[in-house]
């Protein structure tokens, strides 16, 4: 069943115009036509049910039918703060941390980060990463969409962040594994880019609270290790498995 994000507040038994975007992705891309069938959510959980009654190039309209209480997020409450890459490795690692239920995203920028843009074309990329998320969500089943925090610097962000009853950094060769970690209901990940974080990145860190954690003897690439991290988390102490 096609799944559509509407960034406006949605009642059963209402109909409406869907957004642009939408409207053209349904009609041009997925050949939609009336009558045919589809879930609408608005990120203020549950969703619709909802068909289409007019399918034109530049319009679809639908009428919402009903209303699903479903809830698909993690009682697990995940934040990454993850050290912008370059082009694809960034949407991969958003789209996936979108699947593992992560609740907010928070795009950094350390020492060894190699994506430097100016002041109009990271709002252009946090524009194109809102898009991944909502896809994410859409493909996903997701009711709810993670926030997405403007990029910043790594050391304003630690000065700034106090949320999370534990809070991990990702380091190769660190003490702390997954399986000694306490158990806790809101974690922070903190992971770095594609040329790692320094030492005294690592020790900025942990002065703020944050426990550097090992994935194991491979060193994992930015893209991966986020995502692995996450995914044994929810396996761990969340809802995966």
């Amino acid at each position: 069943m096609t799944r559509i994000f509407v960034d406006d507040v949605l009642a059963a038994g209402s109909e409406r115009d869907l957004p642009d975007d939408a409207a053209h992705h349904l009609a041009q891309v997925l050949r939609a036509r009336a009558g045919d069938a589809l879930v609408l959510f608005d990120g203020r959980g549950g969703e619709y049910e909802a068909e289409i009654l007019l399918a034109e190039r530049r319009r679809v309209r639908v009428r919402i039918t009903a209303h699903r209480a479903v809830d698909r997020e993690s009682k697990l409450e995940l934040r990454l703060a993850q050290c912008v890459s370059k082009g694809e490795r960034m949407d991969y690692t958003l789209q996936k941390a979108v699947e593992l239920g992560v609740a907010q995203l928070v795009p950094l920028l350390s020492a060894r980060s190699v994506v430097k843009l100016d002041a109009e074309r990271w709002d252009k990329k946090l524009e194109h990463w809102r898009g991944v998320i909502v896809s994410a969500c859409e493909q996903s089943g997701r009711t709810r969409v993670p926030s997405l925090a403007p990029v910043q610097k790594l050391e304003h962000w630690l000065a700034a962040s106090d949320d999370g009853d534990l809070r991990l950094i990702l380091a190769p060769g660190a003490g702390a594994t997954l399986r000694t970690l306490p158990a806790a209901s809101r974690i922070s990940l903190l992971v770095g880019p594609e040329g790692g974080f320094s030492d005294d990145e690592i020790a900025l860190a942990q002065r703020h609270g944050f426990v550097a954690l090992g994935l194991g003897p491979r060193v994992l690439r930015t893209e991966t290790a986020g995502v692995a991290a996450l995914a044994a988390l929810q396996a761990l102490h969340g809802d995966l498995g």
